[in-house]
């Protein structure tokens, strides 16, 4: 079997600084898209909320439009009722029968003032549902519209990055099988903690970057060698001379202007 080839400690940190330019492209594509996919799935929401809300305030005006035609109805009938005792009340033989008839005439009579109000309430009802529609509509156009707008706005920004940002990916995944496991590892932990991603870095006036604190110069010297994988004690980023950094930079410049 064939031995595999032994990976030199420069050729390690080549690769790490590689992964890392690459990475930060791809963090670079993803921020300019910034809060913008979020926005869109609350704007989503939001759109969706408000619609169930005017179909739910229609459901409401037509369900009070029913009552007020069943009121109408019931107070057409309380009428003929009311017609019909008074022509009984021309016929009593005795005023026992007629006080009868005249209770049932007071009471169909105070049923029809109740129904009345009710149909005042429910056209009441109605008339203030109607204004919340027609402002909730007018918000609910107002959202779909921005929807759109922003929609349109993520769609130009894929249209333009997604391309680009799958084949980074592909490039980091196959720069990464070219790392041994546990470098790879600690890469993606420093990457992790640290807020703008980086986890390999180059001195910069003597401190690395991204830090206050200054590097040792005997410390400078030691990455500058590339013997050893050396690392920040303050950040736990992975150090790399600028020589080596500026090198890998050129070459992955052309890298990302064929992709």
């Amino acid at each position: 079997m064939a031995k595999k080839k032994e990976v030199s400690i420069e050729e390690k940190l080549r690769a790490l600084y590689d992964l890392q330019l690459v990475d930060s492209r791809i963090d670079e594509i993803r921020n300019m898209r910034g809060e913008l996919p979020l926005e869109v799935e609350d704007l989503d929401a939001e759109v969706e909320g408000l619609s169930k809300r005017v179909d739910k305030l229609h459901n409401e005006v037509e369900d009070a439009e029913n009552a007020i035609k069943d009121k109408k109805i019931f107070i057409d009938e309380a009428n003929a009722r009311i017609k019909k005792y008074k022509d009984q009340q021309d016929n009593v033989r005795n005023n026992r029968e007629f006080d009868s008839l005249s209770k049932e005439i007071e009471y169909q009579e105070l049923e029809i003032e109740l129904a009345e109000k009710h149909i005042r309430e429910f056209g009441a009802k109605i008339e203030h549902k109607k204004q919340v529609i027609e402002e909730t509509q007018s918000k609910l156009e107002e959202r779909r519209n921005h929807l759109e707008h922003k929609k349109s706005e993520l769609d130009g920004i894929l249209k333009d990055t997604q391309k680009e940002e799958d084949a980074l990916a592909k490039k980091a995944e196959e720069l990464k099988k070219d790392i041994e496991e546990r470098l790879v590892k600690a890469y993606d932990r420093i990457r992790k903690n640290v807020k703008n991603g980086l986890a390999v870095v180059t001195i910069e006036r003597g401190a690395a970057g991204g830090s206050f604190f200054t590097i040792p110069p005997q410390v400078q010297m030691e990455i500058g060698s590339r013997r050893k994988i050396m690392t920040d004690e303050h950040s736990g980023r992975i150090l790399v001379d600028q020589e080596l950094a500026k090198e890998e930079e050129d070459k992955m410049h052309n890298l990302f202007a064929n992709i």
